[in-house]
């Protein structure tokens, strides 16, 4: 059985596009993502380390973390593709293994069901 070494380097380096340290990769990019059809049944346009979705009710959904976040006190945003309806992370309920969201209309707390829903967490990975 073959042996696996580890890679370490400080910099990347594109033939065309430049350089960049690797802490930029490790401390400053998107831990997950998703942008997903909230109306109906709901259905992923597309996502980065989310491993399902959970329709929790009407404007209320969860994504679940392929790889667990190191703890709930990630950065997280969400929106909507709506002048009139916004997004937003659900207080209090930000875990180490889903992110969820709700979409509402401004000055209402009444959720409601959004074609784009879009939401994205940054921080320490497990």
């Amino acid at each position: 059985m073959p042996s696996f070494g580890t890679l370490k380097a400080d910099t990347l380096t594109h033939s065309t596009a430049g350089s960049l340290a690797t802490n930029f990769v490790v401390n400053g990019s998107l831990k997950a993502w998703f942008k997903l059809d909230g109306s109906g049944t709901i259905a992923e346009f597309d996502s980065f380390n989310i491993s399902s979705f959970t329709d929790n009710g009407t404007g209320d959904y969860s994504g679940t973390f392929t790889n667990a976040m190191a703890n709930a006190n990630y950065s997280a945003n969400a929106a909507t593709g709506s002048n009139d309806v916004f997004g937003s992370i659900i207080g209090g309920s930000q875990a180490t293994t889903l992110l969820r969201v709700a979409a509402h209309y401004y000055g209402s707390s009444a959720n409601i069901d959004r074609d784009q829903v879009y939401a994205m967490a940054a921080g320490d990975l497990a």
